[in-house]
């Protein structure tokens, strides 16, 4: 559950002759994610693509290709059963229609986006009147047409001492302005040039450029809406041709895809294996209960004619990997071997070698008697989750962060349990329960993706969770069921529970619990990362972990003490503590003894001294935080929960109304009579009377529904980002590195080891 499943390190060795069907009966069984060989073996060289590779690819490309322009889509169209014997011709058939099509549509678009550009270039000039012929030509006078206030450019042009003379006219947002120059003299083209503009600086006014047209703007822009329109036209009755040539052919294209696929995939194997002119080495992982599987696959195909072998299964620790007994050598035998050269396939194979070592570049290789090798391609093995199935959806939240390492923990279960938990005791409502289930389902419904999937799955577990928590307060749409009806008095928690707004100590109450289960979140991180840390050695584990879990929870036994008790707030213990006084639960906590206090004092200090040999002056200045404000960030869940709990009040408040009863404030829910109390608000529901009740009562309905789905999204963005910070910032901080690297078979897309 916490830990990924076990990985093996298989390597198959043989001739080439066989390595074909070697590739072929792995990439079916699809069982091995297959290591990349480095080159560091003296002797042996990455493989070449099997004959076929390249046009495989070229096919496989155009079958792509074609795919995206007929925006064929791989999760809603199913490849069909068979490939027909002449699916190349076919696609050279296909390809060569669907370009054409496709060109004839890329020249309609361009021309259509040309028109639409002359169209919105000419439009102020048509809506002007004005022949385009008497808005250009002029030497005399500066001409400019543009959109601005009218006003202010003619205030503008009145006070320029450079113009003697101005016209504007005007149409619609259009404004056409001529100015001749106060220059003595016939004017010339020099001293139009930019006369307007220099005048308009301090306005704001967009100018336009002139079209050269020969007919009037309005005839002309009537011809190229003619032309847009049969532009557009083509464009569509292409883009239909296409969607049907995509339904026609879509299921055809996906076989074609799956088949080249896993021929290019096969063809293409050899460049990761280290091959010499006879033979082949290929190495992989695999889950180590699937070895058996695995070998006994491959020897029902190759016999005899290759040597499979388990070199290790790998331990759960940065510091190498855990060896299985298959004939390795020994430290001495290692040590004695040096540096010999690593002995190849061909006589690994045939004779009975003694085991040897070499070193290339870094890189370990060796070979036991009778055997293809030892552990040669060193890489962290991939991780496959082991998590039972509930839990399963919420591996999403953490592989967002990044796949846990093979090293590290798992914390998929403790999110598993922890965010539904917490969303529920944010929004704690059976009727927004019951949507977050529906919406949850709706959305598991809708994606056919895993990642959709999973978050349906969340959805559908926060919305469980909500409702049990509503259940527990006695609240459906912020309404208190049991002061609603008779018929809910019988709720086994009725009156136990509240949210805090009326009742403030349950505000209080709710601090404190939200202070606990930090407490409780951050410690479950600092003991998962005191385990990671194991891997480095104990006294890492006690430096960097153990000294956080005795400085933090030293600091908050020391809080929740007697020890200086009468300078501490009555929130934390005693008589004013919702711990003792809560009538529902009857706890009784007075706080713990000072004894216990300076005991936790002094761990928290001892904890620091950790801290500070084992982090520095760095790990000293971020103790505040990390012992104390991480703590109080959980205190946001008793915000969001107070937050969400007044908004569905203030919704049902100008529903129902409310009036006075000893104090306290009821809602004038229907089956109260109200006679007698102070009515502080009537509410939509009892408005008035005739025609103003029926409008009153629909607006009821509408502020009802409206307020209520604003609430239902709101709780989605506060209580489940906020959960989800809480999470990835202060719970992953304290144990979670990832960055592992995912597990993907060769031959089965990524798909987990099947049972």
């Amino acid at each position: 559950m916490f830990r990924p499943e076990k990985m093996a390190k298989v390597s198959v060795t043989g001739s080439r002759a066989v390595m074909p069907t070697v590739i072929e009966t792995v990439h079916e069984l699809g069982l091995v994610h297959l290591s990349d060989y480095d080159g560091s073996w003296a002797g042996f060289e990455n493989g070449d693509p099997i004959e076929g590779a390249n046009e495989a690819s070229e096919h496989l490309v155009t079958v792509r290709a074609l795919e995206s322009t007929l925006e064929v889509d791989p999760d809603e169209v199913d490849p069909q059963a068979t490939l027909p014997d002449d699916w190349v011709d076919r696609l050279e058939a296909l390809r060569v229609r669907v370009n054409d099509l496709d060109d004839r549509r890329s020249e309609r678009r361009e021309r259509l986006r040309r028109v639409e550009d002359r169209i919105d270039r000419l439009e102020p000039f048509a809506e002007l009147g004005i022949d385009l012929e008497l808005l250009s030509g002029y030497e005399s006078i500066d001409l400019v047409v543009g959109e601005g206030d009218v006003r202010e450019i003619e205030a503008e042009l009145d006070a320029a001492d450079e113009i003697d003379a101005y016209e504007t006219f005007v149409g619609g947002d259009v404004v056409a302005i001529a100015a001749a120059p106060a220059s003595s003299g016939r004017p010339r083209a020099a001293d139009t040039e930019g006369l307007i503009a220099d005048a308009l600086v301090s306005v704001e006014f967009s100018s336009y450029e002139v079209p050269e047209v020969d007919s009037t703007p309005s005839a002309y822009l009537e011809e190229l809406e003619a032309e847009r329109e049969e532009l557009a036209s083509d464009v569509t009755e292409i883009d239909e041709e296409l969607a049907e040539i995509a339904a026609e052919t879509g299921p055809f294209l996906r076989r074609v895809e799956t088949e080249l696929t896993t021929d290019v995939e096969r063809a293409e194997a050899p460049l990761r294996f280290a091959t010499t002119e006879r033979a082949f080495v290929a190495e992989g992982w695999i889950p180590a209960e699937r070895y058996d599987a695995f070998e006994a696959g491959l020897r029902d195909t190759v016999g005899d004619r290759v040597e499979i072998e388990q070199l290790e299964i790998a331990d759960y620790s940065d510091h190498g990997h855990e060896e299985h007994e298959t004939g390795e050598p020994d430290a001495k035998d290692r040590s004695e071997a040096g540096d010999r050269e690593p002995q190849s396939p061909e006589s690994a194979a045939e004779d009975d070698a003694e085991p040897v070592k070499a070193t290339d570049g870094g890189t370990t290789g060796s070979a036991a008697a009778g055997s293809a090798g030892a552990v040669t391609m060193d890489e962290d093995p991939p991780v496959v989750l082991d998590n039972f199935s509930p839990a399963r959806p919420f591996e999403m939240l953490v592989k967002m962060v990044g796949q846990p390492k093979y090293s590290e923990l798992d914390p998929t279960f403790l999110v598993f349990l922890t965010y539904p938990i917490a969303f529920g005791f944010m929004i704690g409502d059976i009727g927004y329960g019951l949507l977050y289930m529906a919406m949850g389902y709706g959305v598991w419904r809708a994606f056919d993706s895993d990642a959709g999937k999973a978050l349906g799955t969340i959805g559908i577990w926060a919305g469980a969770s909500t409702m049990i928590f509503g259940y527990l307060y006695g609240e459906a749409f912020g309404t208190h069921l049991y002061n609603f009806s008779e018929a809910f008095t019988q709720l086994p928690l009725e009156g136990s529970l509240a949210k805090g707004l009326l009742i403030t100590e349950w505000a209080r109450f709710w601090i404190v619990v939200a202070i606990i289960f930090g407490l409780v979140h951050l410690n479950l991180g600092l003991i998962m990362g005191f385990f990671n840390e194991l891997g480095h050695g104990l006294k890492a584990a006690v430096y960097e972990k153990l000294s956080w879990i005795l400085a933090m929870n030293g600091l908050f036994v020391w809080i929740f003490s007697r020890h200086l008790g009468g300078q501490k707030p009555d929130l934390l213990f005693g008589e004013g503590s919702p711990l003792y006084a809560m009538e529902a639960f009857s706890l009784g906590f007075t706080g713990f003894s000072e004894t216990v206090g300076i005991i936790g004092l002094v761990a928290m200090f001892g904890g620091l001294v950790m801290v500070g040999i084992g982090e520095g002056i760095a790990g000293i200045a971020e103790a505040p935080a990390y012992m104390f404000g991480h703590v109080l960030s959980y205190l946001r869940l008793t915000a969001v929960l107070l937050a969400k709990a007044g908004m569905a009040f203030a919704v049902n408040l100008l529903v129902w109304g409310a009036y006075e009863d000893h104090g306290s404030t009821v809602f004038n829910y229907p089956t109260y009579d109200v006679s007698g109390y102070e009515q502080t608000f009537p509410g939509l529901m009892h408005m008035g009377d005739g025609a103003t009740a029926v409008i009153a009562v629909l607006g009821g309905v509408l502020v009802f529904v409206l307020g209520h789905v604003l609430v239902l999204m709101l709780g989605i963005t506060a209580a489940g980002i906020q959960m989800l910070r809480l999470e990835y910032v202060e719970f992953f901080q304290k144990f979670y590195e990832g960055g592992g690297e995912e597990y993907e078979p060769f031959g089965r897309d990524g798909a987990p080891a099947a049972d």
